[in-house]
C-alpha cells in the first residue's frame, strides 16, 4: 500500500505547486483546511493533483488525499478497481496523477511467533526518475474533489519491503492516463516496477 509520499520543493515540484496555488479551487479548499506544503505528505492532506479540466486540458488541481466512507480510503487495487463499486466510475473516467519526488514504505517482517512488526522506513523511487508519477482516481465530494492512489503488485527489487507498490507511470503516458476516453487497462503494462531505494528517517 501506499500511504506517505515526499514532495520536494525541486524547481519541476514547485512550478506544480504554484499551478495548484493559483486554482480557483484553492481558495475553497482553504474553508476546510490548509494546502500541503513541501515535505512528507499524509492521508487527508490537499495536494497538488494533475487532472483534465472541463475542456479536457491537464490542469493542476487541490485535491484532498482520501475518499470518505467508514474509514478513509486511500488507496484502491488496480487489479480490481474496474469492478468494485466504489471505484468503477472512476476508474473509466475519472483517473489522475498524483506526482511525488517518491513514495515511503515500511518493511513488515516476520517475527520469531509468526506475526509481522513494523521495520525499516524506505524512500523508493523509479530508477533514473526526478518524479515519481503515482496514478490515481478521483470522484468529487461536497463539491470538491478527493483522490485515491492505485496500487499493484511490487516490482521484484522491492518485494522484500511489501506485496504492494503504487501504480507509477512513465512521464510520457501522464497525458494518455488522464484522459478520460482512454482505455486504462491497455497502459497497465506501461507501469514502471524497477525501483531504487535507501532507507529513510
Amino acid at each position: 500500500m501506499c500511504c506517505r509520499y515526499l514532495f520536494e520543493e525541486t524547481p519541476q515540484m514547485r512550478e506544480l505547486m504554484e499551478e495548484m496555488c493559483r486554482s480557483s479551487m484553492a481558495e475553497r479548499w482553504k474553508e476546510t483546511g490548509e494546502l500541503a506544503s513541501y515535505g512528507e505528505i499524509y492521508p487527508s492532506n490537499i495536494v497538488p493533483v494533475i487532472a483534465p479540466n472541463r475542456s479536457g486540458d491537464r490542469t493542476v488541481f487541490p485535491m484532498k488525499w482520501g475518499y470518505t466512507g467508514r474509514s478513509l480510503l486511500v488507496n484502491a487495487r488496480a487489479e480490481t478497481a474496474a469492478q468494485k463499486p466504489t471505484f468503477r466510475e472512476d476508474w473509466a473516467r475519472h483517473r489522475c496523477i498524483v506526482p511525488a519526488s517518491l513514495y515511503y514504505e515500511w518493511e513488515h517482517p516476520v517475527r520469531e511467533d509468526g506475526k509481522r512488526r513494523i521495520g525499516t522506513k524506505y524512500g523508493i523511487r523509479p530508477k533514473d526518475s526526478d518524479i515519481t508519477w503515482l496514478c490515481g482516481l478521483y470522484r468529487i465530494e461536497n463539491n470538491l474533489p478527493v483522490f485515491v492512489i492505485l496500487t499493484r503488485e511490487p516490482g521484484e527489487g522491492i518485494r522484500f519491503i511489501h506485496d504492494r507498490m503504487p501504480l507509477i507511470m512513465p512521464e510520457k503516458y501522464v497525458d494518455e492516463w488522464i484522459r478520460p476516453d482512454a482505455d486504462p487497462g491497455k497502459l497497465l503494462p506501461c507501469a514502471l516496477t524497477d525501483m531504487e531505494y535507501q532507507k529513510a528517517e
